[in-house]
């Protein structure tokens, strides 16, 4: 079988979100609007924190999406409208469907916060299809050892959401979505097989790749495009001296009208005006802080 064909690479830019910490953000941007059916890419810049230093993103409201948070290092802790609240630690997914409405938080454990320590993460935003864009707000809460990992010569990966080099991810999505974080060790290969109908991104956040058909350089930062065709996506290690680490999405484009201003996204600017007089007039609710763990 012929090998996929790159359609672009997009540089990820520094910039600071949440109460001031820094990400690395491929897309949305200038160069790339959606990856559809993901709106929005974001690499939580690897950091060590010192005691108090830690920072994060206090209360704020979603609807008509999904957020996935996927902690490398450090812990999270997450509170919500709902009155959920729980801690996502190193290797753990939270796969939060926004849907109709909810005000979340996601901050540094009280852990990092009272001993310092180093943070680093990443946290996918994917659109949901109209129809469940006012679905109930659910969580799938994956933890490491929930997490499988598949292993081969000079690589692994570990498939957080559909099936990715015949291995299926424990979590659920509403439309045909890969998720997975790739590891190729110096001078190693591996070729992946997924569906033809889907858009694929594969983001470099440490060393470097050779990419699809003419083995196109795509160093740390930048994120290789495949646009939906029959093929191969061939993917090898360009770094000589440690391994390179890429983060896998692919999925199915919904193709549907998208309308989104900040944590609002629906399909239409009216369905956005309403989320934000939803949220405005207390119907999102609030976070009635709990105990921490």
């Amino acid at each position: 079988m012929a090998h996929r064909n790159l359609s672009q690479i997009v540089t990820a830019h520094r910039q600071l979100e949440g109460a001031g910490f820094a990400v690395y953000r491929p897309f949305p941007s200038t160069s790339l609007e959606m990856l559809d059916p993901f709106l929005m890419l974001d690499e939580k810049e690897p950091t060590d924190y010192q005691p108090g230093e830690a920072k994060g993103a206090p209360d704020h409201p979603h609807r008509g999406f999904e957020t996935v948070s996927y902690v490398l290092e450090g812990e999270t802790e997450h509170m919500d409208s709902l009155g959920n609240h729980g801690v996502i630690r190193k290797g753990d997914v939270q796969w939060m469907t926004a849907g109709d409405g909810i005000i979340h938080s996601e901050m540094p454990s009280q852990k990092i916060q009272t001993n310092g320590g180093r943070v680093h993460g990443f946290q996918l935003w994917v659109n949901l299809p109209a129809i469940h864009k006012r679905a109930t707000p659910r969580y799938q809460a994956i933890t490491a050892d929930q997490i499988p990992v598949v292993e081969g010569d000079g690589w692994s990966a570990v498939v957080i959401a559909g099936e990715v080099l015949g291995v299926r991810g424990p979590a659920g999505t509403h439309t045909p979505i890969c998720y997975s974080h790739i590891t190729l060790q110096p001078a190693s290969s591996l070729e992946l097989e997924l569906p033809a109908d889907h858009q694929i991104g594969l983001y470099v956040f440490d060393g470097a790749g050779l990419f699809g058909a003419t083995q196109t350089l795509v160093k740390e930062h930048e994120m290789a495009v495949f646009e939906p065709s029959d093929g191969i996506v061939h993917l090898s290690a360009a770094e000589a001296h440690s391994d390179t680490q890429i983060l896998l999405m692919a999925g199915r484009p919904i193709r549907e009208p998208v309308a989104r201003y900040g944590p609002f996204v629906m399909n239409s600017e009216a369905e956005v005006h309403e989320a934000m007089e939803d949220y405005e007039a207390g119907r999102m609710g609030k976070i009635i802080p709990t105990g921490t763990t």
